[in-house]
């Protein structure tokens, strides 16, 4: 265990030195984590509402197909995101295989399903003399909207925190995308499989030691916003 305690401290050393590598791959991943969650929640938001409060034919298979892609494997996602970005697939033009924005593309495909279905479960939650009373005070459409959002917004911001740490802990949509290109696409898991593979426990303990730190911030604000949501 001594080269366990001795990575441990040396992880300790590289950040608090701001060793470039490592920060170099904080930076892909904080870049990459924050337009992938504003991507979903901008999109993952109304369409939760619509999911949510409105019956529509084929409604059963949308909801399904939507709590389906929560257990679809990050590398799937990955596949089929490389699938279309790759040279000769349909957004080639878009040269966006092995940036940051294509990562956060396939990133988007994985959190946008957990803010949909739990954005759509808080609104199948609220009472429904809510949507009833705001029609009879005359309000329209765009206005029951955000009243509906407005009330659920303590379950929509779980969903972030719940989107988000699913995110910034994936490997596999980061890998085959961004392709773990150094000083460019390499995010801290990609780094860390690479690193330890190489036999650099320190750096590997030390992107592992933010991880947790993001983990533990993650928790400790789905408890904050779970007992907000429960008042």
């Amino acid at each position: 265990m001594d080269y366990l305690a001795e990575g441990v401290v040396k992880a300790l050393y590289l950040l608090l030195h701001g060793n470039a590598e490592t920060y170099s791959a904080m930076g892909a991943t904080v870049s990459a984590s924050t337009l992938s969650i504003l991507a979903s929640l901008i999109l993952g938001a109304p369409l939760g509402f619509l999911l949510g409060h409105y019956d529509f034919p084929g409604r059963r298979a949308v909801r399904s197909f939507t709590d389906t892609m929560l257990c679809v494997p990050t590398v799937v996602i990955g596949l089929l995101v490389y699938a279309f970005l790759t040279r000769h697939g349909p957004l080639g033009s878009l040269g966006l295989l092995f940036t940051i924005p294509g990562i956060a593309l396939g990133q988007t495909v994985l959190g946008l399903p957990i803010v949909v279905a739990m954005t759509a479960t808080a609104v199948e939650g609220l009472d429904e003399r809510l949507s009833h009373t705001l029609m009879t005070l005359g309000a329209n459409r765009k206005q029951i909207f955000l009243t509906t959002l407005s009330e659920a917004r303590f379950a929509i911001a779980l969903a972030a925190v719940a989107a988000y740490g699913r995110i910034v802990s994936e490997i596999g949509i980061s890998m085959m995308i961004g392709g773990n290109i150094k000083w460019h696409t390499r995010t801290i898991t990609t780094a860390i499989a690479l690193e330890t593979g190489k036999g650099e426990f320190a750096m590997g303990i030390a992107l592992g030691l933010v991880l947790l730190v993001v983990a533990f911030g993650v928790n400790l604000l789905t408890s904050m916003l779970r007992r907000r949501a429960g008042k």
